[in-house]
């Protein structure tokens, strides 16, 4: 099941870390080169503290990712 997109997406409010379900930047050169892709981006829904709350645009797939170093575990999605 496809979830909607939050209604508090606003794609001023924007981060490049990969989707873990539709991992749609693997085959982009900007993505890996650690560039801002103008293309694959994910909304920054919140944060608490270090958490943030995205949502990928293309697939809106929702997910939490903890930013402190040392705090990334299986599955998390790695920094741009």
């Amino acid at each position: 099941m496809r979830l909607p997109i939050d209604p508090q997406a606003d794609p001023g409010r924007r981060a490049w870390v990969d989707c873990p379900v539709c991992q749609d930047a693997r085959s982009c050169a900007a993505c890996a080169s650690s560039r801002n892709c103008f293309e694959h981006w994910r909304y920054l829904i919140s944060n608490n503290g270090p958490v943030v709350h995205l949502q990928c645009p293309r697939c809106a797939h929702a997910w939490s990712w903890n930013t402190r170093p040392g705090a990334a575990g299986p599955g998390t999605p790695p920094r741009r």
